[in-house]
């Protein structure tokens, strides 16, 4: 059993808690320790006094085994384990008493417990260890027919011509291609054992942020490749598409880097919106000032629902049977908020333009005003 330095700090704090006893004479700790096709065997691990010369094992002292009522054995002992044991000898010639057991039966339990843990945190390490194995290699192997897929897509494009009504499908497929290298590359620092721990970050991100090679970030470049995705969508089911009939001018600003998330954030809500709503139900996104909204017309989300979906693990009643972790809303508001923006549900579409739905589903994404300096607080942003 590998142990931690922390354990063996515990051990030796435990011991020497005693140094004040008089009436011990010593004290030692055994960890239980197992070879493959060997049974087991208890290795000591420390003692006190620490100057005490160092003790034989316990099978190579025969004296051990011939009870003695100077010495008391109290096992560490954890979920029907014997994960060590306890060993105190008392000077000859003097009585038990009752202080000290309880004592020693204490640390015995304290001991037993942190190495119920550490034996719990090493298999739980071993675990991760294998899967970040296991997920580098299958990282490693979608790589390959990615790169195939990107190839065949290319050769298919050089074939039709540049006013080919096919030609839009074939760029999506690249495009489409592209941001999945980008989930392998967030996958692949997953799968890092030194991927840096950010305790300041106070929600995880969807995929941890890989850095966008555009050196010019819009909204409306973010949002084109969904468009054209939730439209290719919407064909498949028959269902009624509307996509922006105009791009406002914030939406061709220059937006800092962090703000790549509003396609994450985008994608979600599309995603939501053609899962959740009714076969056949239209369903749109329209562009107002700093504000993206998804919509359709489905049954409004009930009025006790509105915030709670909300909320990491909760979903709406009346998607229980769909698949889906009610993640995805919470994950998205904590990104707009850690943004500077908002997110909100309106049950009147119309309220943002008389052209919408007067009843149905619609999620506004609020950005923050100024584009490339530090974010509005959650609280500041309107």
């Amino acid at each position: 059993m590998q142990l931690s330095n922390r354990f063996t700090t515990l051990v030796q704090q435990q011991l020497q808690s005693f140094s004040c006893d008089e009436a011990l004479e010593k004290l030692v700790v055994y960890v239980a320790q197992s070879n493959e096709g060997e049974a087991p065997s208890l290795t000591m691990l420390d003692q006190w006094p620490p100057d005490g010369g160092r003790l034989p094992a316990i099978a190579d002292d025969p004296t051990l085994r011939i009870p003695a009522p100077e010495r008391h054995w109290f096992p560490l002992r954890h979920d029907d384990l014997l994960l060590g044991v306890l060993r105190a000898e008392q000077r000859r010639g003097r009585e038990w008493p009752d202080h000290l057991e309880r004592r020693l039966q204490a640390s015995a339990s304290a001991l037993a417990y942190s190495l119920g843990l550490e034996l719990e945190c090493g298999r739980l390490l071993e675990e991760l260890h294998q899967q970040r194995q296991q997920m580098n290699l299958v990282v490693h192997q979608l790589r390959n027919p990615l790169a195939a897929l990107r190839t065949y897509a290319q050769l298919l494009l050089r074939r039709l011509g540049p006013e080919h009504l096919q030609r839009p499908l074939v760029t999506g497929l690249l495009q489409e291609q592209e941001q999945l290298n980008r989930y392998i590359a967030s996958l692949d620092l997953i799968g890092q054992e030194n991927l840096p721990h950010r305790p300041e970050t106070p929600a995880p991100l969807l995929l941890p942020q890989v850095t966008t090679e555009a050196p010019e970030l819009t909204i409306e470049r973010l949002l084109r490749p969904l468009i054209e995705r939730a439209g290719a969508t919407a064909a498949l089911q028959s269902r009624v598409w509307r996509s922006p009939t105009n791009w406002p001018a914030w939406t061709q600003e220059i937006r800092p880097s962090a703000d790549g998330v509003v396609s994450e954030i985008v994608a979600n809500l599309l995603e939501n919106a053609f899962r959740y709503s009714p076969t056949g139900c239209p369903l749109g996104l329209s562009l107002f000032e700093l504000s993206i909204v998804i919509w359709d017309e489905g049954p409004p989300i009930p009025d006790h629902e509105r915030e709670v979906i909300f909320h990491k693990g909760k979903r709406g009643s009346r998607n229980k049977d769909q698949p889906g972790s009610g993640l995805g809303l919470a994950l998205a508001r904590d990104l707009a908020e850690e943004r500077g923006g908002s997110l909100v549900l309106e049950t009147n579409p119309s309220r943002f333009d008389l052209s919408l739905p007067s009843r149905g589903n619609a999620f506004r994404l609020s950005l923050p005003q100024s584009q490339l300096e530090e974010p509005t607080k959650p609280s500041e942003a309107k």
